[in-house]
């Protein structure tokens, strides 16, 4: 699956593993992720891109933005 800012992702390691996240921002090793709970949009968790899975699914632009609008959009998707 390609990569892009506001892909849904699956954690697969670490203590936060099983857990959807959305893509912040990307290089070439490593994704920076936030859920919008325990890693707020201002402060977003690097992780390894080894460590996570891509979904297929995709959170708007707009939905990026604030944290309660973020935890509302991957609440869609775990229902």
């Amino acid at each position: 699956m390609q990569l892009k800012i506001g892909s849904v992702v699956v954690s697969k390691a670490g203590h936060d593993s099983g857990e959807m996240f959305a893509v912040m921002s990307f290089d070439d090793k490593n994704v920076f992720i936030s859920d919008g709970r325990q890693r707020k949009v201002e402060k977003p968790k690097k992780k390894n891109l080894k460590h996570v899975s891509v979904t297929g699914y995709f959170v708007e632009s707009e939905q990026l933005l604030t944290n309660r609008k973020l935890k509302k959009a991957l609440a869609g998707f775990k229902a």
